[in-house]
């Protein structure tokens, strides 16, 4: 049922606005970055476009809060990931697209291991891993403590599903 909706989603678009006007509006800037680090790193190139185009709309300059760069990393979250790869890493480069792509996708991939659920893994990465490990301790939003069957925070749990529209947007797009 939701793989048709989506299916009727992207055909209304198609209609209404014409297939030219569809790539507009969902662009795949920087697809050779995405393509090496989402390989690397071993995600699918179309959920790295999806986080992206949720997170800042391909604008590699885009700030929210505390966020910065295509995959929005806070420069906690940066830091973090800067130290488990090894690499030097200073607050002027969350805006270069390869290094916050590389620092994204590596992000994403070890939430994936660590959660074992995509979308786990996508809560986690806009809700913080503090928050989702509360949530899969908690009853009432985990049944098993590893999926969560809700999400309590209405932002994240959005999130997500925006997310795996888009997913499914770039993955019929530029499949």
């Amino acid at each position: 049922m939701k793989k048709t909706i989506m299916v009727l989603l992207v055909l209304g678009l198609v209609i209404s606005i014409g297939i030219k006007a569809v790539y507009r509006l969902f662009p795949m800037e920087y697809g050779e970055i995405i393509e090496k680090y989402s390989q690397e790193y071993g995600l699918s190139k179309h959920l790295v476009s999806g986080v992206i185009y949720a997170e800042s709309g391909f604008n590699n300059k885009a700030h929210s809060g505390l966020a910065r760069g295509l995959m929005q990393l806070t420069d906690e979250t940066a830091d973090w990931v800067a130290e488990k790869m090894a690499i030097e890493y200073e607050y002027d480069m969350a805006e270069e697209p390869e290094i916050n792509i590389k620092m994204g996708c590596y992000y994403l991939s070890y939430l994936i291991e660590k959660y074992q659920n995509t979308e786990t893994a996508l809560a986690a990465y806009n809700g913080g891993m503090g928050n989702v490990s509360k949530w899969l301790a908690d009853e009432r939003y985990s049944l098993d403590g590893h999926t969560l069957s809700k999400i309590p925070y209405e932002e994240t749990a959005r999130y997500v599903k925006r997310v795996k529209v888009f997913t499914y947007i770039y993955g019929k797009l530029y499949h």
